[in-house]
């Protein structure tokens, strides 16, 4: 994590930016307070492509899932 002032931080926004996108944070500081970090943003999940390819990897139950509700149920969970 790297620190600069807001002037340096006007000065050099694009090797900022660069310096981010190679996965480090920068603190923007004003008058030697911290007041900004640019941070990267987080890469977004893949989505799922098919609910019952997602399923069929899913190991397989032992018992029905109302069966085990019922015990459950039962046994005062």
């Amino acid at each position: 994590m790297s620190t600069v002032t807001l002037a340096d931080a006007k000065a050099h926004l694009s090797h900022l930016i660069d310096q981010v996108v190679a996965g480090s944070e920068v603190v923007i500081t004003r008058r030697g307070k911290p007041v900004a970090r640019i941070t990267p943003v987080a890469t977004p999940r893949k989505p799922l492509q098919s609910l019952a390819a997602f399923r069929a990897r899913m190991p397989k139950a032992r018992k029905p899932s109302a069966e085990l509700i019922r015990e459950l149920r039962d046994e005062g969970y």
